[in-house]
């Protein structure tokens, strides 16, 4: 055995940075989480406006500070809970090594070893750099970066490539790329480099709300102060009161906090399911998915091999398997399957001699009383007599099985048929999909037909329509494939990456399940990644959504968690754009014709603590699975412009009708407040209909709700006494609420007809 290097080898490659170091994980840092969440755009509009407001001794008015804190709290505990669940992942799965020094094997973590370092592999051990074989043969599972299941024989002088697996045998191997330089690090470090763009419609639709609110509030904030203070005769107080009543009006704060606490309790009960979520919007995400890619290994089977059967051709075959078995070592998928299908037979003879598995001769032997028996794949066991049984083998083959066959002096004593084990819930999850609309993709780096026959037994749909990768090209673009096949065999991590991009390219909604590091590419492009646990870091930390037990069949609960979050957010986003539109256009109203904004920036906050902020919370956690239909943007603004609207008439009734009546000015804000509440109310119903135990306890409250804070907390609301006329205006417009709203929403229905 080599010696290895010495001590004073191994202090210079240290010092010329030759060391195993891994490549840094795709995740933020804490920093970087903390300023994603506290640097934006609104939160800087939020503390000016709270500035302004203190500057001024109106200190009631900052009430809508707490909204905006949470807000981003929320979102910083979330992005720090699934970066500590991910950091975990990547302690307890740090490699260990067998490293050959001074002459003396000893273990060591993988992220210690250096170049040229003497490593010794045996079956199980995962490849930490990239290394060329010195002694001894093995079986190499490359499947973590080609997506290839097949064992590939190595012998000396052969390559191994860094995240592979010896799968059996042993081998001595010298290290010659580590950390950064060697092949995992790379593909690792190009994932990092792709930038995954934007991928919730939600926080897609609110972006382009806060954006077009982004570019107008400064202006329409600026117009208003310089109208209400320079033009007119309102106070400074009074002037920055209703500049920011009319900017925090305009602002869907509310929503955005909504969305975060809603997907941070649907984080929470997934959870519970062993489901991490890296990224809180994937739920939204995964829930409009119509095109689901995934692997075969891991998804659609058990990672274990299991006996099928087994077929005897001569007398004393099941004797000398189960000696055979007996005999062999448990350091192979292959030989523990064998053992577990045979554990219930009583064999008390071992063999004289027992030979592990070779890989050049793909079979391991033993001599039992003088003769060798050879257990292995039968065209390298029968030679040229494999042609006499090749149609019972092919029997098998065809449906997906691996055979391998018993043989004495190449006659074969009879063969055993393994399979991956079908997962038991994956024909119950792929149904599931089927009747959602959501289209399979099988792409694996198996033989297509193997894994087309393990499609049909999981029952996925057109499991029949499958392709050699290795043929597309030329004439077959992988645009005119991905919709005609179903199942993709021999695909590479380029190709895979290729066929997302093709399937978005025609319109879809892709997800993307994977535990390679040749998922990575994928994962990365995907609209939504899921990534096994049980795979490597690299996919781990690239996926949005990880499966913490690696269990494919959580995937129906995550999509009703998203269909709850998506449609429940579409029933309560209408409550919170009514505001933004009111404010909006009442703003607008208000420079126009020369008028102080009619509310306060408190009672904005009241009306929409009851009307929006409570029951919005509530309505969101319902159980919802219906199908999402529409696009979330056009679905909320189709029911809150006429809630918009009729807030507009109502309010800017109440106040004009308030000045002609020469109703105090000090009452008229809360005359308008009372005005605003009652559409609000009558909005709220519209949402909760019909109603039903859960929806009338909701209203009920919110109803009590708002009577009460005005009432008891009518000094922080701004709340004034009414005289008998402010009194009378407020029943009579609270009257009109109703009336107003429903001829509102038929006149925009019909508009929306017509267009």
């Amino acid at each position: 055995m080599t010696k290895g290097l010495s001590s004073a080898e191994v202090a210079e490659r240290r010092a010329r940075g030759l060391v195993n170091t891994p490549v840094e994980a795709p995740s933020k840092t804490v920093g970087e989480i903390i300023r994603s969440n506290v640097l934006t755009y609104f939160n800087f509009v939020f503390i000016f406006l709270a500035i302004i407001l203190i500057l001024v001794h109106s200190y009631r008015d900052i009430t809508f500070m707490p909204i905006i804190i949470l807000n981003s709290l929320i979102g910083i505990v979330q992005e720090l809970r699934a970066k500590q669940v991910l950091d975990k992942l990547t302690m307890l799965n740090a490699p260990k090594a067998r490293v050959v020094r001074d002459g003396k094997t000893q273990e060591i973590l993988a992220q210690d070893l250096v170049q040229d370092d003497v490593v010794i592999f045996k079956a199980g051990d995962q490849i930490p750099a990239d290394a060329v074989m010195l002694t001894g043969e093995a079986a190499v599972n490359e499947a973590l970066l080609t997506g290839e299941a097949d064992e590939i024989d190595k012998k000396t002088g052969d390559k191994l490539m860094s995240g592979s697996f010896i799968v059996s045998g042993e081998c001595q191997a010298r290290l010659t790329k580590v950390g950064a330089e060697s092949y995992i690090s790379k593909l690792t470090l190009q994932a990092k480099a792709i930038k995954t763009g934007e991928q919730s419609e939600i926080i897609r639709s609110l972006n382009k709300i806060v954006g077009l609110a982004g570019i107008a509030i400064i202006p329409i904030g600026l117009a208003l102060f310089f109208q209400q203070y320079v033009l007119g005769d309102t106070t400074l107080q009074h002037s920055v009161q209703g500049v920011a009543a009319a900017v925090i009006g305009m602002i869907p704060e509310g929503l955005f906090l909504l969305a975060s606490v809603t997907l941070a309790i649907s984080a929470m009960r997934l959870a519970r399911q062993q489901v991490l979520l890296h990224d809180m919007k994937s739920i939204e995400t995964l829930a409009r998915v119509d095109v689901l890619c995934v692997d075969k290994t891991g998804t659609i089977t058990d990672a274990e091999m299991t006996m099928q059967e087994a077929v005897e051709l001569a007398p004393d075959f099941k004797k000398i398997l189960g000696i055979f078995v007996k005999s062999q070592k448990d350091d192979n998928a292959t030989m523990h399957a064998l053992k577990k299908y045979l554990s219930a037979e009583e064999v008390s003879e071992k063999a004289e001699e027992v030979y592990g598995f070779s890989p050049k001769e793909k079979s391991s032997a033993i001599i039992y009383h003088g003769k060798k028996y050879v257990l292995g794949a039968p065209t390298f066991v029968l030679k040229e007599k494999y042609d006499k049984y090749a149609e019972q083998f092919q029997k098998f083959t065809r449906k997906g099985y691996r055979v391998l066959v018993l043989a004495e002096n190449s006659m074969a004593l009879g063969f055993v048929v393994l399979s991956n084990t079908i997962r038991k819930t994956a024909p119950e999850t792929f149904r599931y999909f089927a009747e959602q609309g959501v289209t399979i993709k099988v792409i694996s780096g198996d033989d297509p037909l193997t894994v087309s026959e393990v499609a049909k037994l999981a029952e996925i749909p057109n499991a029949e329509k499958h392709i050699d990768a290795t043929t597309i090209g030329g004439d077959k673009t992988m645009m005119d494939v991905v919709d005609e096949y179903t199942v993709f065999g021999r695909v590479t991590p380029e190709q895979k990456r290729a066929m997302v991009k093709a399937l978005q390219a025609q319109g879809h909604t892709v997800a993307m399940t994977g535990d390679g590091v040749n998922d990575v590419l994928a994962l990365k492009d995907a609209d939504c990644s899921i990534a096994m646990a049980s795979g490597s870091d690299a996919a781990v930390q690239a996926a949005q959504m990880v499966l913490l037990e690696s269990d494919f069949s959580k995937m129906p609960s995550i999509v009703a968690e998203g269909r709850r979050v998506v449609n429940n957010l579409e029933r309560s986003g209408s409550l919170f754009l009514v505001k933004n539109v009111f404010s909006f256009l009442v703003a607008l109203l208000a420079i126009v014709f020369s008028v102080t904004y009619p509310l306060l920036p408190t009672q904005v906050s009241l009306i929409a603590m009851w009307t929006i902020g409570v029951p919005s919370f509530f309505l969101s956690q319902i159980p919802n699975t219906a199908l999402i239909r529409g696009t979330f943007l056009k679905n909320v603004l189709s029911k809150a412009i006429p809630g918009g609207v009729a807030d507009v008439i109502i309010i800017m009734a109440a106040a004009a009708i308030a000045r002609m009546i020469n109703i105090p000015e000090e009452q008229i804000s809360t005359v308008c407040a009372f005005s605003s509440a009652a559409v609000g109310i009558a909005f709220l119903l519209t949402v909760c209909w019909p109603l039903n135990k859960y929806r009338g306890a909701i209203f009920g409250m919110c109803v009590a709700g708002i009577v009460l804070f005005a009432w008891l907390l009518h000094w922080l609301y701004g709340i004034v006494a009414l005289d008998f006329p402010g009194t009378m205006l407020s029943v009579v417009m609270a009257a009109l609420a109703g009336p107003v709203l429903f001829a509102m929403s038929k006149i925009f229905s019909k508009v929306r007809v017509l267009s």
